[in-house]
């Protein structure tokens, strides 16, 4: 009959009763996938892309009254829309949205995954790696990925406004649009209104971003729950698009000026100058605010959107990295 042999305390030797474990590093990256900077710029993209084509009609009326001194009123931009549809069909209305997908697509990849990556950077500085930023973390990692965005897309918005702006037959495609600025006005002219636009983007980005992050803890702290349902983002995207653009909107208009100014005659060269200007003619709220009213309605719709996409994009995408359909 066989025996096991018994230390003199009798308890079994230490090799027959150790149990081999995994490294908690190890399980703890195996249970908490994270996402390549490759697949969130892809959630970015797409995210902007739906955003800015469902509001394009919306978008492209509020420039049009934006780099005019004509009045704005909500009639007479639904009369414009009618009347662009009667005049030249249903698809004049997303006109200029192929240099805004190409413009915003970049932009809202580089805006997303960049604020992915200054989250991750302040969360260490600051020690809240993997927890919610303190406010000014959080009003920074939105204003320093959209001044990243809008730095290195520029070109690109410039286009975006002349197409809006004009007749099909003075710019053919976004190349003519390009060759055209350089040859007629030089190649500083793509860059009429970056100022503005930097401005601009800091406090819009950085309250969008801030608020969207605050109300998603708050929302946490008070149901329990890690995670909001789709509409529930979309409200609070809704709230966050209109509280940013409300409070950066008189740069919008002065930039979209600046940027259009080689095709509407104007000579708008400076922020200050600009503003004067509209002002002395316009008015502080029908000039500075003119569209005011038609952001608030596209404005929350594209920012509910855009983040929700993104956040219901990122989630499927780290859901099918735990059930293995991908390997980094």
């Amino acid at each position: 009959m066989a025996h096991r042999v018994l230390d003199h305390q009798g308890r079994l030797p230490m090799a027959q009763t150790t149990v081999l474990t995994l490294p908690p590093s190890r399980q703890t990256k195996e249970l908490r996938p994270r996402l390549t900077a490759l697949e969130s710029l892809l959630c970015g993209a797409f995210a902007g892309a739906v955003a800015k084509t469902v509001i394009a009609p919306l978008d492209r009326t509020k420039i049009i009254f934006q780099v005019s001194s004509q009045r704005f009123s909500a009639k007479e931009a639904f009369r414009f829309i009618y009347c662009s549809y009667m005049k030249d069909g249903l698809l004049s209305l997303w006109r200029g949205n192929s240099a805004t997908m190409v413009r915003v697509m970049p932009y809202a990849a580089i805006q997303f995954c960049s604020h992915e990556q200054y989250k991750k950077l302040l969360g260490g500085h600051y020690g809240f790696q993997g927890k919610a930023l303190p406010p000014f973390p959080r009003f920074l990692a939105g204003s320093l990925a959209g001044t990243t965005a809008a730095m290195l897309t520029y070109p690109l918005d410039m286009v975006r406004a002349r197409m809006a702006v004009t007749a099909r037959e003075m710019y053919s495609n976004i190349m003519h649009v390009f060759v055209r600025i350089s040859q007629e006005e030089g190649i500083r002219a793509l860059y009429n209104g970056f100022s503005p636009t930097i401005l601009g983007v800091i406090p819009y980005a950085g309250i969008t971003f801030f608020t969207y992050e605050t109300l998603k803890k708050l929302h946490a702290e008070k149901t329990k729950r890690s995670q909001p349902y789709p509409y529930e983002r979309l409200a609070f995207g809704a709230c966050a698009g209109l509280i940013g653009q409300s409070a950066s909107y008189p740069l919008d208009v002065v930039r979209r000026r600046m940027q259009t100014a080689g095709v509407t005659g104007s000579s708008y060269r400076t922020i200050l100058g600009t503003m004067c200007e509209i002002v002395r003619q316009e008015g502080v709220r029908r000039g500075l605010y003119k569209g005011l009213s038609m952001n608030w309605v596209k404005g929350p719709v594209a920012v509910g959107i855009s983040f929700t996409t993104f956040d219901v994009t990122h989630g499927l995408l780290l859901r099918l990295h735990q059930t293995g359909y991908f390997i980094h």
